[in-house]
């Protein structure tokens, strides 16, 4: 496909000169993901054509996405108001910032995972909005990871958090106006809402292909890779190794000082084939993070290379990762058990994975696949549930 048959929400506003912005009091959630096909960013677009913006919404890792994860968002710029602070109350916005604006525009790209946090932003701003009377107009953006596959299962009550706000398998396939509709429709939430839909994008298309310009949204999403690989190996953030932050390639390079590397990949080959994981490569690392788990440490494992980006299921490669390294050494091996996304309990890897079947599942030594299956009903429900919600 051509760049210039896609277009975002983005470059369809400003073909339209911004003239539904013009006249209203606007406030901006976006990062600087939000770019248009020439690769301009929506604050100099806003300002070469004069729209005037009341005040700017920075999710987490900061509008410059410069912010480590869990680290806290902080602006000198009086206009400028965090969405992610140090405690759970700061992740939504004060009614207050809401109710004097006439509009809010918002525009960050999605990886196309339940954990990676701006859906539950975008959720928490329609639900003040609802309240406040403010509309929202989401500019959409394609799905990275195509908008075809579907895996894990939703987030069971009790386990709902910043990285499990809403009724979403783990890799969704929706783009974030669509997760905007689902809010608004199925999930309940009273919020004026307008999307601006994508031209020229279908489901099947993913980011390699689409000529969209890739801007990383987060600083350990450097490549459409990362994002494909991301709903499996995000899970390794609920345990005690590492998801390779702190090197050049986060979740493509894990794990730990005391894993054997060779005997990993060699774990980890035997348990693609039987598992029928395809589309993927490994092979032994050695590495030292420089922050965050064992930094200065060197590490040993595994490091994933993408072969076939429309075959990989993500999910399951997490989940044999789990497997297998804990199996390794089940006494080394350890669940994150320190304060995540603010929250103490549950623990990370549950809620992540938004339930306590998982872990318990592989303390007990079912298989993968089992572990996933189990969820098959609620994907099947997920499935049906956004059908009405689609715009491609």
């Amino acid at each position: 496909m051509l760049a210039s048959a896609l277009q975002c929400g983005l470059d369809r506003l400003r073909d339209e000169n911004f003239e539904p912005l013009r006249g209203r009091r606007l406030g901006v959630c976006c990062n600087r993901s939000a770019i248009d096909g020439h690769g301009t960013r929506l604050e100099d677009l806003l300002l070469d054509a004069a729209i005037d913006v009341v005040r700017w919404f920075e999710p987490e890792h900061g509008i410059e996405t410069t912010a480590q994860d869990m680290e806290t968002v902080v602006s000198s710029r009086p206009e400028v108001i965090s969405l992610y602070g140090d405690d759970e109350a700061s992740l939504r916005p004060d009614p207050n910032a809401l109710e004097d604006l006439d509009l809010l525009l918002f525009d960050i790209q999605d990886i196309g995972s339940r954990y990676y946090t701006f859906a539950a932003t975008l959720r928490y701003i329609l639900e003040v909005a609802a309240l406040t009377g403010t509309r929202v107009m989401v500019l959409d953006r394609p799905n990275p990871i195509g908008g075809i596959a579907v895996e894990g299962g939703t987030v069971h009550q009790g386990f709902e958090s910043f990285v499990g706000a809403s009724p979403l398998c783990i890799r969704h396939g929706l783009t974030m106006g669509e997760i905007a509709r689902v809010l608004t429709g199925s999930v309940g939430i009273r919020a004026e809402l307008e999307v601006v839909p994508c031209r020229g994008w279908n489901r099947q298309v993913m980011q390699r292909e689409s000529g969209v310009p890739w801007v990383p949204p987060s600083p350990n999403m450097p490549t459409p890779e990362t994002a494909l690989i991301y709903p499996g190996m995000c899970l390794v953030e609920g345990t005690d190794l590492s998801e390779g932050r702190g090197t050049e390639r986060p979740f493509h390079r894990v794990g730990a000082p005391w894993i054997d590397a060779d005997l990993l990949v060699s774990a980890m080959d035997l348990r693609s084939r039987q598992m029928q994981l395809q589309g993927l490569a490994f092979s032994p690392v050695h590495f030292t993070p420089t922050f965050q788990k064992y930094a200065g440490q060197q590490c040993h494992g595994i490091e994933i290379e993408v072969i076939e980006a429309s075959v990989v299921d993500s999910l399951l490669l997490g989940v044999i990762f789990l497997e297998q390294t804990r199996a390794q050494d089940p006494e080394l091996f350890r669940w994150r058990t320190d304060p995540y996304e603010f929250v103490t309990d549950p623990i990370a890897i549950d809620l992540l994975w938004g339930g306590s079947d998982l872990r318990h599942g592989l303390e007990q030594g079912l298989s993968p696949r089992d572990l996933i299956e189990a969820r098959e009903s609620e994907r099947c429900q997920f499935l049906e549930l956004r059908q009405q919600h689609l715009l491609y």
